[in-house]
């Protein structure tokens, strides 16, 4: 539908099909794959493909299908292939049903490339395989992007994709880019050790840290007397507000 809707051309297959029962497309090793399944899909028959030869890092639970979306992309990859597609963020930490050691599996292959936080309401209804930096991953948290096209649907705008591709490509060190560096509160790079430490989340969030803020040049201790000078005028003026309305209850005839 997609495909049509666009106007592009595509393979596929004789007839409709079901990806994960009756793939049509078997053979097909791809140098790109880009998707967006559906998230959590718990009806997805997985209980009939328990040997599957797809799960190579594991069966997937027969209630959700994240992580067969994930293992049936990886296995349609050519040797240099990247895949990009958007999951729900309780795959990147989830350890129910054995999601836990699929993604383990997956992060000890080497095999992701690049996470990215989207914000909320993005969506109506990013991963790869080959490159230099081996033994790392690039984690970016655009959760904070985007602007609100109407009450419940968010945009990223072009500036801010660019940035996201921006980042990413420095990192990979494709030509004509700039020279990568971490950014606290939205990109690292970490290394597969980190991971491990971090019990193979890869949440964007857990590894980029807080946003640099920028310091005005005023002395910790000036600060603190400041804050607890205005901190302690706050108290008086709530205890006067207490005493004004225990003062009206009583009254109108209550006592607290």
């Amino acid at each position: 539908m997609n495909l049509a809707i666009r106007g592009i051309d595509g393979n596929l297959g004789p007839e409709h099909a079901d990806s994960f029962h009756r793939d049509l497309h078997k053979d097909l090793k791809a140098d790109y794959i880009l998707a967006n399944p559906s998230f959590n899909s718990s009806d997805w028959g997985g209980e009939r493909l328990r040997e599957d030869v797809r799960w190579k890092f594991g069966i997937p639970p027969a209630g959700n299908a994240n992580f067969a979306w994930v293992q049936h992309f990886i296995y349609h990859l050519a040797p240099s292939g990247i895949a990009g597609f958007v999951l729900a963020n309780g795959s990147m930490s989830s350890h129910q049903s054995g999601e836990g050691e699929i993604r383990r599996n997956i992060i000890e292959a080497d095999l992701v490339d690049c996470m990215v936080a989207l914000p909320g309401q993005l969506f109506y209804s990013t991963n790869g395989r080959f490159r230099d930096r081996r033994g790392q991953t690039l984690f970016i948290d655009a959760r904070k992007m985007g602007v609100l096209t109407d009450r419940v649907h968010r945009d990223l705008t072009p500036e801010e994709i660019a940035r996201i591709a921006g980042v990413y490509h420095d990192w990979r060190g494709d030509a004509g880019a700039s020279q990568y560096e971490d950014v606290p509160g939205f990109c690292k790079s970490a290394t597969l050790e980190e991971i491990r430490n971090n019990g193979y989340v890869l949440t964007p969030g857990r590894y980029v840290g807080a946003e640099a803020v920028e310091e005005d040049g005023e002395p910790f201790e000036e600060k603190m007397q400041k804050l607890t000078a205005r901190l302690g005028e706050q108290f008086q003026e709530s205890a006067l507000l207490e005493a004004e309305i225990r003062a009206n209850l009583k009254w109108l005839g209550y006592e607290v």
